[in-house]
């Protein structure tokens, strides 16, 4: 069984390993666009300060990456967040500390006593009688008022998808919440059920020593596979039971092809093969994302916290400052400290546009603003992403579904990675350990 997986970043290297795993006599090929693995997840050092591209890390509180980490070997480079990145903020007309238990929700100066007593009546609120989607800004002035969705669930959604929650499905992006009203009638109900069930905390945010890349690495030294690096994928066309595989002069037949790319990149590969599934593909919306990076050999500001989020009212330019010399201290050389400013998403998409010396320009000018800090960065690193993060609008799962089912009329195609079953690292492995599984699966029925 011959298998080309097309795109190494998390979820193609997930996808491999498993694949692997379950059939060690597979033989695996993996194209990559970029002269080396992890896509997104890619660490950049400049002076002894590690700035990640991409994702900084996982939660603990879902299986799938520790596990992938437990199954490749990894577990000796695994890092855990420091307890100060605990503490979080929300930028509105100053800095507030987020609350994170019912005492400090109380106090919060974020919401009045109306406003707090509106979040606390949610326990009376009746659950939604249908399963119709809605967004999650519509969700959240249903259950938990307006005030605090325009604040706490606005903020929240530029920093994990670049968007805003009025274009986000809360079913697609945030199951559990749907869940929790579902099963349990309510938000706080679901949460007291919960907490029943299990006493252990609610996850803690892990990386790895020196970045993203001990990772990925790893699984490029574990994975055994005919490895293409700056070899972009150009098309992907029927040849018989299987596939061939076009990347520019080389030409691979192989009985199974994984596309673990960005959906734009897939629908490009898969034009000639489907219209349809090209067009679905591309439907597929994401939110421009640019990273700044600063790093300071002297600064005084204590940075004593993970960062803050922004929200849409507050008119700042940027979604978010992540504090990461303070998240993982390896980030930064001993007594020095870095962050990461994250600008544009779906707030104001044009930001990627602006050339480098805009966005440090705006990115400063944030830092200044929301943290008081002006003075003049010894590093800086600057990525843009033009196509950051996929959108999950209203209608995401079911469209989903109707793209799998598009796939599925050609037995030995698959598509993996973030822009379909959730957004997450953990996401990304638990669906590329299903996608691998599944196509060795697949081979054993075939041969």
């Amino acid at each position: 069984m011959r298998v080309a997986i097309i795109g190494a970043g998390i979820s193609g290297l997930a996808t491999a390993f498993y694949l692997q795993r379950a059939r060690s006599d597979a033989e695996i090929v993996i194209y990559e666009a970029n002269p080396h693995v992890g896509g997104t997840l890619h660490t950049i050092d400049i002076e002894g300060f590690r700035f990640e591209e991409g994702g900084n890390g996982f939660l603990s509180n879902k299986p799938d990456m520790l596990q992938l980490v437990t199954d490749c070997g990894a577990g000796d480079v695994l890092m855990r967040s420091q307890d100060a990145s605990r503490r979080r903020f929300i930028y509105t007309d100053r800095m507030h500390p987020m609350p994170d238990s019912p005492g400090k929700f109380l106090k919060t100066e974020l919401l009045n006593w109306p406003q707090k007593l509106r979040v606390m009546g949610e326990l009376f609120i009746r659950p939604k009688r249908d399963d119709s989607d809605e967004t999650l800004q519509s969700f959240g002035y249903r259950r938990l008022g307006k005030a605090f969705t325009d604040i706490f669930l606005d903020a929240m959604t530029a920093g994990i998808y670049g968007t805003t929650a009025d274009r986000v499905s809360v079913k697609a992006a945030f199951p559990l919440v749907t869940e929790l009203e579902r099963k349990h009638g309510g938000l706080f109900k679901g949460m007291i059920a919960r907490r029943k069930q299990s006493a252990g905390p609610g996850g803690v945010l892990m990386s790895f020593k020196g970045g993203m890349n001990a990772l990925t690495e790893h699984l490029h030294k574990t994975i055994k596979a005919e490895w293409h690096l700056d070899t972009p994928v150009e098309a992907v066309v029927q040849e018989g039971k299987g596939f061939r595989v076009e990347a520019g002069d080389q030409s691979a037949t192989v009985d199974q092809v994984i596309l673990a790319v960005p959906a734009h990149v897939a629908a490009r590969i898969l034009a000639g093969l489907d219209q349809e599934l090209e067009r679905q593909l591309d439907a597929v919306n994401y939110a421009p994302i640019a990273v700044v990076g600063f790093g300071w050999k002297h600064l005084d500001h204590p940075l004593d916290g993970f960062g803050v989020l922004t929200t849409a009212a507050a008119r700042m330019p940027f979604l978010g400052i992540l504090w990461d010399s303070s998240i993982f201290p390896d980030r930064a050389p001993e007594g020095m400290k870095c962050v990461r400013v994250m600008l544009g998403g779906q707030r104001d998409p044009h930001m990627v546009d602006l050339d480098d010396d805009a966005l440090i320009a705006h990115a400063r000018d944030g830092v200044s603003k929301a943290l008081g800090i002006d003075v003049s960065p010894d590093v800086q690193f600057v990525k843009k992403w033009p196509r950051g993060l996929p959108g999950y609008p209203v209608g995401h799962i079911e469209a989903m579904d109707r793209l799998m089912a598009h796939v599925g009329r050609y037995p030995g195609l698959h598509l993996t990675g973030n822009a379909y079953r959730g957004i997450a690292m953990n996401d990304c492995a638990r669906n590329g350990r299903l996608t691998g599984e599944a196509a060795a699966l697949l081979g054993e029925k075939k041969f």
